[in-house]
């Protein structure tokens, strides 16, 4: 049997399949990948795979093809409904499947969707993706094998209260909550509700089209209306959840966005508490501080590659106790099953806020240099990951203390860093920039444009 749809490579991503309706991802598309699955299923002897999906106006549809697939391929599914990323994740471990696909564009526009695939206790990525496609494209035959059968689970009331057994507040705070119509709206309110928080909800019905703003806290302007809401409705702090629920963005009173990496070190002081020594992962778009404040509160800073699916792996196979990206996935594995959890996330923040006065004081003390946001620099597919091989072979950084090349040229100074790598989504090189002054910011930028222009001469640089 030879599939006859068409499987474009470009949506075999390297964390997870993605692409847009209905020409690259379809009903058809998603059930040759449900076969696929159930054919990688059966041959690790998995017997079921949960599945649950986002709010995009494509998901339901996508959801049911890709079980009709798994089904006939001999696999059962449960089918959890719509629900957050994590809420799928969490699925795979209080059922013990251990394999579930969450259909989720994330932070994409509407007319994108994608699917992320854990097997077996592991997240698929990289070679694994490509492997699926080359499954997809030649599956084996289906005549004697007898079709899996199809069960319904809601779990999100489970999850709320397994949230609220594990995380306790000091005292109730009050939090505005921005959801931008993305699929958290189904249970991020009755989730902090329970901890004891007074919840002012933002956009929390679940909309497909995000009429409101573009789910994803990455983006300033995004968290223009949280930072309103906050400082209208007298808020302690804002939160706020990508278009899946498993990334956070956090804002103060005062309207300071506390970006991820500065997040980071707040979770990791709290987890050191109860873990002292344990190895705390973060990815080379974090600030510098982050490993300097991992060490002073003893635990083991481990700088690792940037990719949801990366840091997961590494957590595993370290026994970390705390993961995060600049991105804004975090990685709890301290009281937590160790996937990206934006929800959960914040009720960790919130719990550690809550035994302080002034939440917001306690996020505008963290550490934090003059920084750059990502900046990217569009090329040709294939060309980011042939520059970086070039830079990381004869870039010249003359002050720099050291370079780190697990993920592109991360050049660290005394008073800063700079960072180019190779997007593993789009054909961008991204670079990211941090100076104690701006002095400092400048010079470090200043040798990064001339390592470039040494092996790009004409390239137009965004900064």
């Amino acid at each position: 049997m030879t599939a006859t749809i068409p499987l474009p490579p470009s949506v075999f991503k390297a964390y997870d399949i993605r692409g847009t309706l209905p020409d690259q991802l379809n009903a058809a598309f998603a059930r040759q990948l449900g076969i696929a699955l159930a054919q990688q299923a059966r041959a690790a002897h998995l017997e079921t795979i949960v599945v649950g999906y986002d709010g995009r106006l494509s998901s339901p549809e996508l959801a049911d093809a890709l079980q009709d697939g798994i089904r006939l391929g001999g696999v059962n599914t449960v089918d959890l409904g719509m629900v957050p990323t994590p809420v799928v994740y969490y699925a795979t471990h209080v059922l013990e499947t251990g394999s579930g696909v969450a259909i989720t564009g994330s932070h994409n526009p509407p007319d994108y969707n994608g699917f992320k695939i854990m097997l077996g206790g592991k997240t698929l990525y990289g070679t694994d993706i490509q492997a699926l496609r080359e499954i997809m494209a030649a599956p084996q035959p289906l005549e004697h094998i007898a079709p899996g059968t199809t069960s319904r689970q809601s779990l999100l009331d489970h999850y709320v209260q397994r949230i609220s057994e594990d995380v306790t507040l000091a005292r109730p705070l009050r939090v505005a909550i921005d959801c931008g119509n993305g699929v958290a709206g189904v249970v991020a309110e009755q989730l902090f509700t329970s901890l004891g928080c007074e919840v002012v909800p933002l956009y929390c019905e679940v909309d497909g089209q995000f009429p409101n703003h573009h789910p994803d806290p990455a983006v300033p302007d995004n968290l223009q209306d949280l930072i309103q809401s906050v400082r209208n409705d007298s808020c302690d702090l804002g939160l706020a959840f990508d278009g899946d629920g498993d990334r956070l963005g956090v804002v103060t009173r005062q309207g300071d966005i506390i970006w991820p990496d500065r997040q980071l070190i707040l979770y990791a002081q709290d987890v050191l508490t109860r873990q002292p020594h344990a190895t705390i992962i973060y990815d080379v778009k974090c600030s510098r501080h982050v490993g300097q404040a991992i060490q002073a509160a003893g635990g083991q800073p481990l700088m690792w590659q940037t990719g949801h699916s990366l840091i997961k792996a590494k957590m595993a196979e370290t026994g970390a106790a705390l993961g995060g990206e600049m991105s804004g996935h975090t990685f709890f594995a301290e009281r937590w099953y160790g996937f990206d959890d934006g929800l959960y996330a914040g009720a960790r923040l919130l719990e550690i806020l809550s035994r302080h006065d002034d939440p917001s004081a306690v996020l505008r003390a963290l550490p934090q240099d003059l920084s750059t946001p990502e900046l990217k620099l569009p090329m040709q597919e294939g060309e980011p990951a042939r520059l970086i091989a070039q830079l990381q072979q004869h870039g010249h950084f003359p002050t720099a203390d050291s370079l780190v090349t697990i993920d592109g040229v991360r050049a660290q100074y005394a008073d800063g860093f700079g960072l180019a790598r190779a997007s593993n989504t789009t054909p961008v090189v991204v670079l990211r920039f941090e100076g104690e002054t701006a002095q400092a910011l400048e010079r470090i930028q200043e040798e990064f444009r001339q390592a470039l222009h040494a092996v790009v001469p004409d390239a137009t640089l965004p900064f």
